[in-house]
């Protein structure tokens, strides 16, 4: 229920942002024969997607987090911020299109009736679908950006390695180009574990939704996201802690248990550390600096920026009003770069084929 809740609210509160640009338009694309890289096929795989403003526009591809949609990238805080007139995604200028991921929102998933028979996909064939759905579904041969905002950061690091022709700007956020590990996949355990590992999962074929699901997801929440000062000021006493705890846990929760463990379980083997040579783009990584999955004391990502031949780092500061590895949700932290790296980014040709 807090799924079907959570989506309700987010078309409520994105609706009043379409006031300020175009109203999104839905559509989906069925890909025919699909191989995984497991080496499974489907014979259908269907990939759901929203579009906003003209197809005459500046194409930008909107890449959504894990368990999330691309209706998670409409809300106030990130196309409020970035859609509008004058804004730096502004949709009367750019053609923004925002897919729901592989074993996302509307898109092919084990709850469609798969179960755990559906292949074990990974980030890559999440990415090879957007890909494809780009070029041969709206037929583009580039991007004016790619933006990505936590999974869909770490799909933004390994689409300007693997399709390094495709886009002017990559714009990975709240990840880094390294192999998925320490807090970051030892607490995503926590989810898949706790799933597999519950009896009332089955094997994936249980009646009711195990309960698992949620008590882990919720506890993940908190250990990996929200920020230090945030909670703190939010839960000051264990009172207040307990009263917090209780109402996460007490809320509503419909996500299907088989599709939350394929989405946490596909980052098993991400790794984006090995081509960082290979990329064109001109690439802006933000970060905050109280992101709990991506700690920046660990140096990783100042060190594997020094080789993008066009890359930077943006390290938004912690504070009260940051929420950890949620910051990157807020785009008023950041609007004013995305702003000046698409103005000063040079603009490449598509080569025609």
């Amino acid at each position: 229920m807090i799924k079907m809740l959570a989506s309700v609210l987010l078309t409520l509160v994105s609706t009043l942002s379409w006031a300020q640009y175009p109203a999104p338009q839905e559509g989906d694309w069925v890909v025919h024969d699909f191989r995984f890289h497991t080496g499974e096929t489907l014979p259908e795989v269907r990939l759901h997607y929203r579009t906003v403003g003209s197809p005459k526009g500046e194409p930008v591809l909107v890449l959504h987090g894990t368990t999330g949609s691309g209706l998670s990238m409409l809300t106030p805080g990130f196309a409020g911020e970035l859609y509008g007139p004058g804004q730096p995604l502004d949709a009367s200028r750019y053609y923004l299109i925002l897919p729901d991921a592989l074993g996302h929102g509307k898109s092919s998933k084990p709850s469609d009736g798969l179960r755990t028979r559906f292949p074990r996909y990974n980030y890559d064939d999440i990415v090879d679908l957007q890909y494809r759905l780009v070029t041969e579904h709206f037929k583009l041969q580039r991007l004016r950006l790619v933006i990505g905002n936590s999974t869909g950061g770490m799909e933004t690091w390994i689409f300007a390695q693997k399709y390094p022709a495709l886009m002017d700007v990559a714009v990975p956020m709240a990840s880094q180009p390294m192999e998925m590990a320490s807090r970051n996949w030892i607490l995503r355990r926590l989810i898949t574990d706790s799933i597999r590992n519950d009896p009332e999962w089955m094997n994936g074929n249980y009646t009711k939704q195990p309960r698992s699901a949620q008590f882990a997801s919720v506890f993940f929440s908190f250990a990996t996201s929200g920020g230090n000062q945030a909670l703190y000021k939010a839960a000051p006493t264990r009172e207040k802690a307990d009263q917090l705890l209780d109402q996460r846990l007490a809320a509503p929760f419909t996500a299907d248990a088989n599709d939350t463990l394929y989405q946490w379980d596909s980052s098993r083997d991400y790794n984006a550390s090995n081509g960082l040579e290979r990329i064109q783009a001109v690439l802006l990584a933000i970060n905050s600096a109280d992101d709990e999955r991506n700690p920046p004391e660990t140096g990783v990502l100042d060190r594997e920026i020094k080789r993008v031949k066009n890359g930077r780092v943006l390290l938004i500061p912690g504070s009260e009003q940051t929420a950890g590895h949620g910051t990157t949700g807020q785009a008023k932290f950041y609007k004013k770069e995305i702003a000046e790296v698409l103005q000063s980014a040079p603009r490449v040709l598509a080569s025609t084929k």
